[in-house]
């Protein structure tokens, strides 16, 4: 099962995207960073709280590129009765440089597998940006290709 789950999690990845930027207000310009990140998932004990469908993971990332640092995060995973459909939820915390600017935020992934058919859809959480980060917007995408993974950010800070 674990296999699976992490089957549905990477693989909700590869191809779906969302870029539409939300909360926008005035002439606030969006900026793009892209590039790539290496990606550790690991299980973790669910400590008898949870159902055993429902499967716990932790988040280790390494981003490159126009993004430089590290995210951490956990995510929950499960799937459908029928072969091919399931979801994801993650949280995860992004620490690093992104366009000149220290600091960090969280973002929000929500991917949903439906017979074969994906949505992704990545948001930064509002008002999580910490440093010079501070007050970032977005949303992210995340492609995988040939085995790399890679990232889109369209963002904002004030």
């Amino acid at each position: 099962m674990r296999k699976y789950i992490l089957w549905l999690a990477l693989g909700l990845a590869a191809g779906a995207t969302q870029t539409t930027v939300h909360g926008q207000k005035g002439a606030t310009m969006v900026k793009h960073a892209s590039g790539t990140f290496d990606v550790k998932v690991g299980p973790q004990k669910d400590e008898g709280i949870g159902d055993p469908t429902i499967a716990r993971m932790s988040i280790d990332k390494q981003y490159h590129g126009d993004l430089e640092g590290t995210g951490l995060g956990q995510m929950l995973a499960g799937m459908g009765e029928v072969k091919e459909s399931g979801v994801y939820v993650a949280i995860e915390r992004v620490r690093g440089v992104l366009g000149g600017r220290a600091g960090s935020f969280a973002v929000a992934h929500q991917g949903t597998m439906t017979r074969g058919a994906q949505s992704l859809v990545i948001t930064v959480i509002p008002d999580s940006g910490t440093g010079a980060l501070a007050g970032i917007t977005g949303t992210m995408t995340i492609d995988i290709k040939d085995g790399t993974h890679f990232y889109g950010l369209d963002y904002t800070v004030p």
